[in-house]
This record gives structure tokens, sequence and C-alpha cells, in this order.
């Protein structure tokens, strides 16, 4: 087969991969010289712990196991298993990570419940004040500014492999068959659209009631911290974004202590993590109300730094770059295994004979791709 796919972003390019894997031949297609969009303005988790029972977890946890094998035959990726923790500094903040201990797919995640000296034996960076944390064994890191760049040169190395960058796709053409906006056709026997945050044009042309929307985030990274950030760490405000954590200790934390003002305004968490240098990678806000703002704004900044202070128990290296990205979410939710409101954690649809479209894993793009990828693959018998 030849496979024509649009988007190099990780979903995009997850999807080249598992074709030249299958022994096709890819055409791949993107406006830009090369990713720009969130696959590379991201943590680079591969982020098992919050997730959803039922099919979001069995999705990032495939997608774990093919990141770890890929992540072996690409070095660039930067694989690591670092495993997270989200530290607790209260009884109720504690309360809801024990929850989450008892879930009957608790083993699954790698959960365990730590005091604050196992904390600190498991991240040694770890030297300020908080109650304990709790480890999620299976989540996991790559380095998002070259994973694309690195399975890129791999798949060029295939002999099977075309890409094509600064090529805006304007139109599909007939059956299996797209324009670009350099006027040229290119052919295929399958054309798969993984087109990001970009909703408009051919997508809205294609797909007017897309059931996905955008949300913007900000996010910073310093410089070297000077000594090894073993885990990735998250502060207990992500309890309340992943749908994991669901349960009667997350309604009692949320009823007894509130968000700081700063952090509701911009619904924030703290996610940080390590970078191959030694800086931090710190984030993270959600706008979801367009027209988004052309600017970063301060106040965010500012809290992230005191809340990673407040753990690392030091001040925060020199913050070298900020930056806002965009990314696809999937809207709507359907009750999950526990009873908790659950999106679709991708948007998939043949739009045109031999034409699909796959968009919207939203904060789940970089963990889930190669599984859902995969999925495609298997859905269309390569």
């Amino acid at each position: 087969m030849r496979v024509i796919v649009v988007g190099a972003g990780v979903l995009g390019t997850m999807h080249a991969w598992h074709a030249v894997e299958r022994g096709h031949e890819v055409l791949h297609i993107e406006r830009e010289a090369e990713a720009r969009g969130a696959s590379v303005r991201n943590f680079g988790q591969i982020w098992v712990s919050g997730r959803a029972g039922g099919e979001e977890l069995a999705t990032a946890l495939r997608a774990r196991e093919l990141w770890e094998g890929i992540g072996a035959r690409v070095p660039g990726l930067g694989f690591r298993a670092v495993g997270s923790l989200t530290v607790v500094k209260n009884a109720a903040e504690r309360a809801v990570a024990e929850a989450a201990t008892r879930r009957p797919d608790a083993a699954a995640r790698g959960y365990h419940l730590l005091d604050a000296e196992e904390t600190r034996a498991r991240n040694p960076a770890l030297r300020g004040e908080f109650a304990g944390a709790l480890w999620c064994e299976r989540d996991a890191a790559v380095e998002p500014r070259t994973a694309q760049r690195a399975l890129k040169e791999h798949l060029l190395a295939s002999g099977r492999y075309t890409y094509l960058g600064g090529r805006e796709v304007r139109e599909v053409v007939g059956e299996r068959a797209v324009r670009d906006d350099h006027g040229d056709t290119h052919h295929g026997d399958a054309v798969i659209l993984c087109t990001g945050a970009w909703l408009g044009g051919l997508v809205r042309e294609l797909v007017p009631d897309l059931p996905v929307r955008r949300v913007r985030l900000q996010m910073m990274q310093t410089d070297p911290l000077g000594e090894p950030l073993t885990t990735s760490v998250a502060d207990a405000d992500s309890f309340r974004y992943y749908p994991a954590y669901a349960s009667d200790a997350l309604d009692a934390m949320a009823a007894a202590q509130a968000q700081t003002p700063t952090a509701a305004a911009h619904k924030m968490q703290l996610l940080m993590v390590q970078r191959a240098d030694g800086g931090l990678t710190i984030g993270d806000t959600h706008e979801y109300e367009t027209p988004f703002g052309f600017d970063v704004v301060e106040d965010p900044y500012e809290h992230l730094t005191g809340v990673v202070e407040s753990i690392l128990g030091r001040p925060l290296p020199t913050v070298r770059r900020r930056w806002a990205g965009v990314y696809a979410q999937c809207t709507g939710t359907t009750p999950g295994p526990d009873g908790e409101p659950v999106a679709p954690v991708v948007h998939r649809e043949q739009v045109r004979d031999g034409v699909w479209l796959v968009t919207g894993p939203g904060g789940r793009g970089m963990t889930c791709s190669p599984a859902i990828a995969e999925t495609t693959a298997n859905g269309l018998n390569w």
C-alpha cells in the first residue's frame, strides 16, 4: 500500500511509523518545515497515572509499552521509565491519593502511597515540606522537542518513507488523493489526516460539526537544575483534572480547600519533568474560551514558581523559555467504568472513501499516540 499521512506531529508520525513497520510506503506531508504545534510544546510525559479506567487506561498502557519498544530502537527519543510522584501536603490530599490506591486497576498503573521519607528516597531532589506522594511506576518521559525529528530520521532510513515539509494540504481530490498548496496532487491507497489543532479550512469542509475543541496552555523551561530529578512531579491540584482521581475523598478535598485565585482562574496544576540537559519543563494552565489571547501572562508562572520551590525546598533555576501551545480535545463525555465522565480517547472518522480524520486526543496526545495509530492501522487491516 501507499499511505499518505497529513500532519507531522506525534499522532501523524506514529501513523507513519506503523505503516512503515507493516511494509507500506508512506508519503508524509506537513504544512510547516517540521512539527511546531502541541507535539513539541508539551512535557514529553507518557502519563498513565491519571487516565480514566477502561478504554483510556488500556490505550495509555499499550502506548507506554510501544513507547518503550520504539525508544529502544530510536535513542533520540530520550525514553526514560522515570515514573511520577504526585506530592500531597495535608490529610485531605493524602486521602485522595489513598483512594486512588484502592482502585481495581491500581496495580496496573503501579500506584503506591509513600510517606515523606519514602518520597525523598525516591526523588532526593525533593527537599521541601510535604506529607508524602502518590507514586505511579508506569509513567515515563521522552524529549518532545526532538522526538519527531528522531522518528523521522529513523523512518527515512527505511527507504519506504518520503517527507514533504512546507506543504499545506488544501483539498481531498476524488478517491484517496490530496492536493497541496503547490498545486501538486498526491495519490495513495489510504489517506490519514492528523491535523492537530488545525480545525478550520479543509477539516471544517470535511466535517462541519466536528466534536473537537481547541485548548490553550502556558509552560516554561529552566536552566539545568544541577542534580537529577529522578521522577516526574505533580502537585495535588492535578487530582482535580484527571478522571482516575474522582472519589468522595476528592469531593471532600475540593470542598475543604479551594485553589488559589490564580490557579483557579487559569485552571492550573503543576506538572514538572526534567529534560535531557537537566532543565525543568514546568506547567501548566488551561484555557478553553476562544479567541485565545495572543500573549502569555505572568501570574501563572509566578504561581508555578512558588509551588515548585515549596516542593524542591530551594530556588528555581533561571527560567529561559516561556511559551503557549494549543491542542485539539474531543468534546462530550460518556460514563466510565466507575461512573466518572470520560471523554473519547480520540475522534476517528472516515470522511471520504479511503480518507480518515484522526484528531482530538487532547492532553493525552503524547501519551497515547502510538496506540491510537496502532488501532487505526489494525482497523484498516494494514
